[in-house]
């Protein structure tokens, strides 16, 4: 392959030295006429393009690909290609705001300059001299993207290169985010739902699922334009004890926020912590007393858990991410066999799983404070906001069957996470800020729970796997004010003070959940789970009757703990309540990261499996073994080398799917002609098997569908290096030789 790296370099100043603001651009002045742009949206903004760019195939062939054009945007990187799609690999998963060719700029991860087989990580900053002829782009949803500039214009190549870098890599203030310009241009019809998500940001709506819940709680509405705290959302719930003074004492840290109520009474509670010194008897005193009220909420009994003490840091989350997700970022066919040799054991030394199993793990315990002992559960860590989002919602899912609807689970993800200030702006570095300390994926670690918890039970879901994987791509599209910002205040102030016509109110940016902003009506179909079994209406009172409230009473944590007679009781026992407050502590059962739960754990968990299978109550995840797996489908749907044509699981889910039209079908059928439908003699077509499942059916099905499709041009044979061919023959004869770990290993 012919290189354009020397030319470059011949260059005395480059044509491109950085970008200003989008405003300030004149599109008509760097694009040719004869180069083709993708669909723009409102608000999109074109800042340089170059045609003849050779976009490289992922298979051992070099110098295999299609010719484009490369257009970069203040949205994303786009490559148009030259030739006519074809109609049998049209995509019936099309996602509304970008295609399978382009790269959402808040979606790329990394980008390498590549030269012959080298290959170099880029930072940023602008390139005097040389560029690389070839530019290869990482992204977080594991795409990976190999572009050549050696067939363009010098000037072109130049300014593409140098464009991409700067608005991928370098740092952007808040406003620069394609959704303010989206947003302000686009308008969003009201979100229409049989059953409504809850945003958690109304008093409604926390008084609504508290009721639900039957929690015994005060609701706080005096934060309702931040008064008490810019760190707490505007409305939520805390013990009943708790005065207005104690909220202001220390900016809504260490206060105990109310998560979610256990039909017995009990509760679980969430807190930042305070950096307590021994000296500061303030804020010592001011921790006892936020204990005593959560301890006073049901049967004068708490158990706390540091997080911080428990599990991993964030630091090491995003570092054992880091290792885990390059075994998926695969550039070509030889890589993937050579990652291929050592598969199981590279995963297994990343420690991804681990942190994993560590999160069910701890979720399972605090699951069993509640519904063995009895006990109320208060969980914090430093900012109160990370680990103790991903503890208390695998919580609430195990327990709950309401969060494990579709509008349940996005309301969860509202209540724990929205309004529980996670830094989804911060954690996921959206604006390419060159401090990664605060970086983690902690909203994906979540996800990756959840995915297990829907293999094991899958019945008990109603969402589906590809809810999830859409969902978890939807954080790197810079549309939804979902994921754009750190608390409720700041996403309130920042939609107030960035809109350009301020008499108009803040910007109408659409929550993830308006899911018609990215797919049709018949791709979201795809988000429910077809194997869901839904409740019967009758079920309802058979639940309330086999509550076995008196029961659990005997089980009771010790009589210390039992309703005193005087109602006096926290104040004349303070010192002995905050004595055991301190011993009963979680966390003693898990101490390392390869601890075994107690033996109480283990026994609450075979005591579960003994009971009859209730897909609408509470639910365990199994934790041994290889029941924790690689969430395929997220990991795997570009990796074309693993794909199963025509088998996966997708078989199921299409067959089920075509299954459930019919069946609507015949209902409408039904509805509409008055059960007179047996007098047409010709069986009525299925909505599912009209134009759309038809082209579903002449494209051959993947294992990775609806993600990637069938493509005819892909290779599939195994490309082993050389290095390790020789390597092998060189040892003699395979047969005879004595078998080893690595051998072992690369045959499983």
């Amino acid at each position: 392959m012919s290189s354009i790296g020397s030319g470059g370099g011949k260059s005395s100043k480059p044509s491109f030295v950085s970008y200003v603001t989008p405003e300030e651009i004149k599109p008509e002045k760097v694009i040719s006429k004869k180069e083709k742009l993708p669909d723009l949206l409102q608000g999109e903004v074109v800042f340089c393009s170059a045609g003849t760019v050779l976009k490289y195939t992922q298979d051992d062939l070099p110098q295999r690909g299609v010719f484009g054009t490369l257009v970069c945007t203040n949205f994303r990187v786009a490559f148009v290609t030259d030739e006519v799609p074809a109609e049998e690999a049209a995509h019936l998963f099309k996602n509304k705001l970008y295609g399978e060719n382009d790269i959402p700029l808040s979606c790329v991860d990394n980008i390498y300059g590549g030269n012959d087989d080298k290959k170099k990580l880029l930072t940023g900053g602008v390139v005097k001299n040389k560029f690389p002829p070839r530019i290869i782009i990482h992204c977080k949803d594991l795409r990976v993207f190999q572009f050549s500039l050696t067939y363009c214009k010098e000037e072109d190549a130049k300014r593409i290169f140098q464009g991409i870098i700067h608005h991928c890599l370098e740092p952007k203030p808040l406003k620069n985010i394609f959704a303010f310009a989206f947003c302000e241009k686009t308008a969003f019809p009201e979100m229409k739902r049989q059953q409504r998500t809850m945003m958690f940001d109304s008093a409604e709506d926390w008084a609504q699922d508290m009721e639900r819940t039957k929690g015994a709680c005060r609701l706080v509405t005096e934060n309702a334009n931040f008064d008490l705290s810019t760190l707490l959302p505007q409305f939520f719930v805390v013990p009943a004890n708790i005065l207005e003074a104690d909220m202001t004492l220390f900016q809504g840290k260490g206060l105990p926020i109310w998560c979610w109520s256990h039909h017995s009474g009990c509760a679980l509670f969430k807190t930042s912590s305070l950096p307590l010194l021994q000296e500061d008897d303030v804020a010592q005193s001011y921790m006892e007393k936020m204990l005593t009220a959560v301890a006073h909420n049901y049967l004068f009994s708490v158990k706390t858990e540091d997080l911080s003490d428990t599990l991993p840091t964030l630091q090491d989350i995003q570092l054992s991410y880091n290792k885990f997700k390059q075994f998926f970022l695969i550039d070509n066919s030889t890589d993937f066999w050579v990652s291929d040799m050592k598969w199981f054991s590279s995963l297994d030394s990343c420690g991804w799983l681990d942190i994993i199993r560590q999160c069910l793990q701890k979720a399972v315990e605090v699951v069993e404070c509640l519904e063995k002992e009895n006990t109320n559960v208060l969980i914090m860590e430093e900012g109160g906001s990370d680990l103790c989002c991903v503890v208390s919602s695998l919580a609430q899912l195990m327990m709950d069957p309401h969060y494990r609807t579709l509008t349940g689970f996005q309301s969860l993800i509202q209540k724990e996470w929205l309004a529980g200030g996670h830094s989804f702006l911060d954690r996921y570095n959206q604006l390419h800020l060159k401090d990664k300390e605060n970086v983690s994926p902690v909203f994906l670690l979540f996800l990756e729970c959840v995915w297990q918890l829907l293999q094991q039970y899958g019945p008990a879901f109603q969402i589906s796997e590809t809810y999830l994987t859409v969902l978890s791509d939807s954080v790197h599209i810079p549309v939804f004010s979902t994921f754009l910002f750190n608390s409720q205040y700041h996403r309130a102030s920042g939609l107030m003070a960035e809109s350009p016509h301020s008499q108009r109110g803040p910007l109408n940016c659409p929550a993830v959940w308006d899911w018609s902003v990215q797919f049709d009506c018949r791709a979201q179909d795809l988000f429910i789970n077809p194997l869901y079994a839904e409740k019967p209406k009758q079920d309802k009172s058979v639940r309330k009757s086999h509550r076995p409230k008196h029961q659990r009473q005997l089980s009771l944590p010790s009589s210390a703990f039992k309703t005193p007679p005087k109602r006096g009781f926290f104040k004349e026992e303070a010192d002995s309540l905050k004595k055991m407050l301190r011993v009963r502590r979680i966390s003693r059962w898990m101490l390392s990261p390869d601890s075994q739960p107690s033996s109480s754990t283990r026994e609450f968990y075979e005591a579960w499996q003994r009971r009859p299978l209730d897909y609408h109550g509470q639910l365990l995840p199994c934790l041994d073994g290889p029941w924790v797996r690689v969430w395929t489908q997220r990991y795997l749907r570009w990796i074309h080398e693993v794909q199963i044509f025509g088998g996966g699981l997708v078989t199921i889910f299409n067959k089920v799917y075509d299954l459930q039209d019919e069946v609507q079908e015949l209902q409408r059928q039904l509805d509409s002609q008055g059960c007179s439908w047996a007098t047409n003699h010709q069986r009525p077509r299925a909505q599912g098997s009209t134009a759309e499942n038809d082209a579903r059916v002449s494209v051959r099905l993947s294992s990775s569908f609806p993600f990637t499709m069938l493509r005819t041009n892909w290779s599939y044979k195994p490309a082993i290096p050389t290095s390790l061919l020789q390597n092998l023959m060189l040892s003699g004869n395979l047969a005879d030789r004595e078998d080893n770990a690595d051998d072992q290993e690369s045959i499983i």
